[in-house]
């Protein structure tokens, strides 16, 4: 029988790797690549700055991950660096 807990996460993960399908195409392209290197389910706080970056609209969360702009919060702003991050440097 698998951990309560564990099973909670591996849920709350997969409905963030859904929300992460996005129209903008750069948007799609980063957020694939973050989940590519992110197979495991996502500790609570990573998974709740990321919920936030995901309710946003898509031009800002894409000026966010160009660097276009910065997050203000420090927090958001760390997940943003970890999105960023080419392919393979996890």
């Amino acid at each position: 029988m698998e951990d309560p807990i564990a099973e909670l996460r591996r849920v709350r993960t997969e409905r963030l790797r859904w929300h992460s399908r996005r129209a903008l195409l750069e948007l799609d392209l980063v957020l694939q690549r973050f989940w590519q290197k992110q197979p495991e389910a996502l500790a609570g706080e990573q998974a709740e700055v990321l919920e936030r970056l995901l309710v946003m609209e898509d031009h800002d969360l894409w000026e966010l991950l160009s660097g276009r702009q910065d997050a203000g919060d420090p927090v958001m702003q760390d997940m943003v660096v970890l999105l960023r991050q080419p392919a393979g440097s996890f």
